[in-house]
């Protein structure tokens, strides 16, 4: 794998005015004439919103249009969602769009607790409601912790997801950091989904956190990327989100292999500390990866241009 980076291309400066930080997880959903990309903004620390902003399908560094508001608002008190929703994988089922987003709320004894959400749009992803006030993947048997950052691809008559499901929480010089691996849900409907604890993509190490999976089918099989990073000096330390790969050819058993991903830090700039939370999408004769940079997105998101697979 090879991918040429094309640059920074959206910041929350550029974004409205209640976008105080980050532009985060960019979401990909393809249309005919434009690439929306949903991403994560902070009004103000420790609560995050979603919205979107449409690029030019053939120049994704021409910004079309900048959505003013947010997409979906904040769960209620008590409610998965109540502090912060972070988009995470866009899916259009005839003419549904489906966006499945991570939920998380401000916790007591750890510092938050996270899950899925769905919402759902029939204007071709302008507006959207939420399925339920609640999640429709969560804390259980499988997963203990939490089970968030979910990738969609519909396969045949089946469903499948790869999320981030947690591992524990780990104490590191005083303060608790979240480590997690990703593993595999099925579903019929893409609405109700099992959990078997099967792992797509385990640890290397039990300090090692992977998070936000992203999985396209190309000729030859199944191509994940995702990103990892360590818990000591990750906050664009030596431990910092890094972008890693594995590949499938039956969406069950998967090869990681890091050194293929084809895309590492830049010498200097917005990239330069940290690559994080890829969404990768095909687009036209393309393959486009959407990703943040330090600071897990501070300065808002660019792309790169798959340009060797093999």
């Amino acid at each position: 794998m090879k991918w040429q980076k094309q640059g920074l291309i959206f910041s929350p400066a550029n974004g409205p005015a209640w976008t105080k930080t980050h532009s985060q997880v960019p979401t990909p959903l393809v249309g005919d004439e434009f690439i929306r990309i949903y991403y994560s903004s902070r009004p103000q620390a420790n609560l995050s919103l979603t919205t979107f902003v449409d690029l030019d399908i053939h120049n994704p560094e021409k910004v079309l249009r900048i959505n003013e508001d947010p997409i979906l608002p904040l769960g209620k008190v008590g409610n998965f969602d109540e502090h912060g929703i972070m988009p995470s994988c866009a899916v259009t089922a005839g003419k549904t769009v489906m966006l499945y987003y991570s939920g998380w709320s401000r916790g007591v004894s750890v510092p938050y607790t996270n899950a899925t959400g769905l919402a759902l749009s029939e204007d071709g992803g302008e507006t959207f409601s939420k399925l339920s006030d609640g999640p429709i993947l969560a804390r259980g048997r499988h997963d203990p912790y939490s089970a968030t950052s979910p990738c969609v691809l519909k396969q045949d008559d089946m469903w499948h997801m790869w999320y981030c499901s947690g591992t524990g929480w780990l104490d590191i010089n005083g303060k608790l950091e979240h480590t997690y691996d990703i593993k595999h849900a099925t579903s019929s409907d893409g609405l109700e989904w099992s959990t078997s604890g099967d792992v797509a993509i385990g640890q290397r190490t039990n300090y090692e956190a992977l998070t936000r999976p992203f999985v396209i089918k190309r000729a030859d099989g199944f191509h994940m990327w995702f990103c990892y990073r360590g818990s000591h000096n990750f906050r664009d330390g030596d431990d910092a989100y890094r972008i890693g790969y594995a590949f499938s050819d039956d969406l069950q058993n998967w090869q990681r292999d890091d050194d293929r991903a084809g895309i590492t830090p830049s010498d200097e700039g917005w990239d330069s500390k940290m690559l994080a939370y890829p969404g990768v999408a095909k687009v036209k004769d393309r393959t486009l990866m959407f990703y943040n940079g330090n600071g897990f997105g501070v300065d808002g998101f660019g792309y790169a241009t798959l340009v060797e697979c093999a």
